[in-house]
């Protein structure tokens, strides 16, 4: 995922020194006696995106005033973690393709990706002890345990074409916004800061979160394939009924409703392009973008309950921008 805009590269600016540093966590903390776990790891880490999940920690962690080291190290377990779940997910989905190249089980094949993914998620939990805070373990154990539940829940949903707005939001809460939510929490827990602001900070991360996952279900249907770096309709063909595809059926004639849920039941592709023009037509994606709108207001108004700094300055410009988000 990729955020294009002057704004968000401003707000990532304020905190592009910390962000060198996490690097150089993460390049210590992949050293392994078993040579594919770098290999593998690196290949994942290296492939691109904004590492917004560290980076919104560590902007949080500026907001509320905290300077110490830790907010690196934690900000490399969230990168773990969302890695971890990104060699599993492609394993799961059968993806050949993200960021625009092959997706290292496709490169290294599923065993590998598989175990270096155990390996990336037991390594963050041996970095969460170093902050020797019982609250960061639990709500780092907390989240991880949610997106695998969030994960289970994806796969028992795979070719229901009966899955409304609500099921749908449950599974993106648990599998992409927990981890938003906890980056978010953790800066305000390193910070000190008060029950009232902390809770801010988890509303702020899981809004942010589940409106970036609401826009990413827009592009599959909005974009092109050679812009996204992933093969347009995946989420069609692994039968998963993203919210364009639930709006869609909303909207539609019974005709184009029969369409779109006989290509969710079989994971059918031969329509794709069909099924592209009823998500377009039928006013789909204004739908979708207008319930990803709702969330990026509910994480703006989070983030005004932050102190007045320039890192919540940035904190807002991230919710704000993100509708313009077009990769």
């Amino acid at each position: 995922m990729a955020v294009n805009s002057s704004s968000t590269a401003a707000a990532l600016a304020l905190i592009a020194d910390d962000m060198r540093e996490v690097d150089g966590v993460i390049a210590r903390r992949l050293d392994s006696a078993v040579p594919l776990v770098g290999q593998v790891s690196r290949y994942i880490i290296s492939a691109g995106g904004k590492r917004l999940r560290p980076a919104l920690l560590l902007l949080m962690c500026g907001a509320l005033g905290y300077r110490g080291d830790q907010r690196y190290n934690l900000a490399a377990v969230v990168e773990f973690i969302h890695t971890a779940t990104l060699l599993h997910d492609d394993v799961v989905d059968e993806s050949t393709l993200r960021r625009g190249r092959a997706t290292a089980n496709e490169t290294f094949g599923n065993p590998a990706s598989v175990l270096v993914g155990d390996f990336l998620y037991s390594r963050a939990f041996q970095m969460m002890v170093d902050a020797q805070d019982m609250r960061v373990m639990q709500i780092l154990s907390d989240a991880t345990n949610v997106i695998a539940e969030g994960e289970v829940l994806q796969l028992m949903n795979m070719h229901d074409a009966s899955l409304d707005e609500a099921g749908y939001l449950r599974v993106i809460r648990s599998k992409t916004a927990k981890l938003f939510e906890a980056s978010a929490r953790l800066g305000a827990v390193l910070a000190r800061s008060s029950p009232e602001i902390e809770q801010a900070c988890a509303d702020y991360g899981q809004a942010l979160g589940t409106a970036f996952q609401v826009i990413d279900d827009v592009l599959d249907y909005a974009g092109d394939a050679g812009e996204m770096g992933k093969n347009l309709g995946d989420d069609l063909r692994e039968g998963k009924a993203t919210l364009p595809l639930i709006a869609a059926m909303q909207r539609g004639t019974a005709s184009q409703c029969a369409t779109i849920r006989r290509a969710i039941e079989t994971g059918a592709v031969e329509e794709l392009d069909h099924i592209v023009a009823i998500v377009r037509d039928t006013g789909a994606l204004e739908v979708t973008r207008q319930a990803a709108a709702a969330e990026a207001q509910r994480a703006v108004e989070a983030a005004r309950k932050l102190p007045a700094n320039q890192h919540a300055e940035g904190l807002l410009q991230l919710a704000a921008q993100l509708l313009e988000r077009r990769s």
